[in-house]
């Protein structure tokens, strides 16, 4: 089994020829997770951590934030979207030389379809082509219209469970991802999705990336139509087989207003796929529901 190189274990060489090395981080190349883990280890204080020239003050602002101590989760996730939020704002300062293609390891292979993978990558940022490897079917490549789209991916899926496996979400030495030629034998494997209309973030400064939460087993539902009741939207849960535990509306202004609502599922895996089964899913003839996750629980 391939190993992140995150982990510190041994990779498939095949697999690690797709991973950046974390060596050549400080020139732009490599898994920012790991290379603050080798900093850190080298240069233990915070000062040692000032971003080499050239360095995206992006990954400065979160390299410091990790090196000062503020490791929890929720902390490296606040800094994760404050430094994304301002490169939305200031789109000169962007993330220099890091790749805006993941590579996804330890998939199920029997189950794991390019769609899926849209849909769930697809709540970290616009993805714009999926490849699922054909020698090696359970990893993928996922190509992102921008790099802290890819790094807000690798934060919040990497070491997931799904499938009844922990999948792993590194940076990849690929700045894009090839289409395949018509007629290869792997061209069902590989998508362009880059004129999909289920991109969450197509508007620049999108206040999306300001409610960006990792997997949870509670499901936040918006773009209802004011005449959807609780009873349509669980059933429509129960008939695909995601049994709610709890269900809530947000209170709502104005009548004419579309509703939102929290739907609470058994564990985070089975929230997975209720959300790529839901999301956009039609409830009017111009209304398709939105799922992404939630920040808390019912």
């Amino acid at each position: 089994m391939a190993v992140s190189a995150a982990t510190g274990g041994q990779m498939c060489p095949s697999i690690a020829s797709l991973v950046q090395s974390p060596f050549a981080f400080p020139f732009g190349a490599a898994n920012p997770q790991y290379a603050f883990q080798q900093q850190a280890a080298a240069f233990p204080q915070a000062d040692a951590l000032a971003s080499p020239s050239g360095i995206s003050p992006f990954l400065t602002g979160l390299t410091t934030t990790l090196a000062s101590g503020a490791t929890s989760p929720v902390t490296a996730n606040a800094a994760m979207i404050s430094a994304t939020a301002a490169a939305l704002r200031f789109p000169h300062v962007g993330v220099l030389n890091v790749s805006s293609v993941v590579l996804v390891s330890n998939l199920d292979e029997n189950k794991v379809t390019p769609d899926a993978l849209f849909t769930l990558f697809g709540v970290y940022g616009d993805v714009h082509r999926v490849k699922i490897l054909f020698n090696k079917k359970d990893n993928a490549l996922i190509q992102y219209a921008e790099p802290q789209q890819a790094q807000l991916a690798i934060q919040h899926l990497d070491k997931v469970r799904w499938h009844d496996k922990q999948i792993r979400v590194a940076t990849s030495k690929h700045n894009n991802v090839q289409m395949p030629k018509e007629g290869q034998p792997d061209a069902g494997l590989t998508r362009d999705y880059s004129q999909s209309p289920l991109h969450r973030f197509k508007k620049p400064g999108s206040k999306n990336y300001l409610n960006i939460y990792p997997p949870s087993a509670t499901l936040h539902l918006s773009n209802i139509p004011p005449n959807i009741t609780e009873e349509f939207l669980t059933s429509a849960f129960e008939q695909r087989g995601f049994i709610p535990k709890g269900f809530k509306f947000f209170p709502f202004v104005l009548p004419k207003d579309h509703k939102m609502a929290l739907l609470q599922l058994n564990d985070v895996e089975t929230a997975i796929d209720a959300l790529i089964e839901m999301h956009n899913f039609k409830l009017a003839e111009n209304a398709h529901l939105r799922v992404s996750f939630s920040k808390s629980g019912i």
